[in-house]
């Protein structure tokens, strides 16, 4: 079946509508957004890619997940996932979500409060995985081995996944995360499928010319390479993994209280009122 050709402007409106209900991004926790525009084509790929599948979200500060949930249900996009969850630490992109759903009656897409630190949530059994997460500059790509082995663990070893992970042709650690990637993906029987090299731009402040890509894996047939999740405790895996120095100490990000995205914050601002007319 051919592919509908979408409608720009109806879509661009639409992900305005979710990077409104966004929560701010903490750098601190390597939480980085990509750019309006590349949301756009990152979710027309990933709903033709995942379409008809149960889709896993380790970690979604982009959100993604609502883009292509709202794009479907809005019949700008004819294809995308029959169900989407996404597993985040962070409370308040946990509640964005369910806000969004909620709010826009989407009955498929879900999310749950979970630290990649901690062993897999026992759930049925996801087809696909897609994870964007810390792109390990600071400690060769540890961090992304992390959050591929929970996508592996969703899948249950046998199904597909979207690593989105820095690509840039001059900077060489870029092209040594990529590599350790993908020697870590075979080594739990995934193979790469295929790569869509330098995508994506981000608000990224100290460098924002910087590239991601999309690496699509898919298992070998019969993998049963995960048998049981755990904890992560190996220390190595967790030095720098939000960047150079920055542990993963922090169990969850909590929202202290509902706040409304699309709108300034009431400690933002302040009124200087006009002086009275002397009468």
């Amino acid at each position: 079946m051919a592919r509908q050709e979408i409608d720009l402007k109806a879509a661009i409106n639409a992900i305005s509508d979710v990077v409104q209900n966004r929560p701010r991004p903490l750098r601190e926790n390597d939480q980085i957004y990509m750019k309006t525009g590349d949301m756009v084509l990152q979710s027309e790929l990933i709903a033709d890619w995942a379409d008809g599948k149960r889709l896993a979200f380790i970690g979604d500060g982009d959100a993604i997940s609502i883009c292509i949930a709202y794009l479907k249900k809005s019949e700008i996009l004819d294809r995308g996932p029959i169900e989407i969850t996404v597993f985040d630490f962070d409370e308040r992109i946990v509640n964005a979500v369910t806000r969004f759903a909620e709010a826009e009656s989407i009955p498929n897409l879900h999310s749950q409060l979970y630290n990649c630190i901690d062993p897999f949530p026992s759930v049925d059994k996801f087809d696909f995985f897609y994870t964007n997460p810390p792109w390990g500059a600071s400690n060769n790509g540890n961090s992304v081995k992390v959050f591929t082995q929970r996508g592996i663990e969703a899948v249950g070893a046998t199904g597909e996944g979207v690593i989105v992970i820095a690509d840039n042709h001059d900077l060489s650690w870029p092209q040594q995360v990529l590599a350790e990637t993908q020697r870590y993906a075979l080594g739990c029987n995934f193979y790469v499928q295929r790569m869509s090299s330098q995508l994506h731009l981000y608000h990224l402040d100290d460098n924002p010319d910087l590239k991601s890509c999309n690496l699509y894996i898919k298992s070998l047939p019969g993998n049963t390479s995960i048998s049981e999740s755990r904890s992560i405790v190996d220390e190595k895996l967790l030095e720098s993994f939000y960047g150079k120095g920055l542990q993963p100490k922090i169990q969850y990000v909590r929202e202290r209280k509902r706040v409304d995205y699309g709108k300034a914050h009431d400690d933002e601002y302040e009124y200087e009122l006009r002086s009275e007319p002397n009468d």
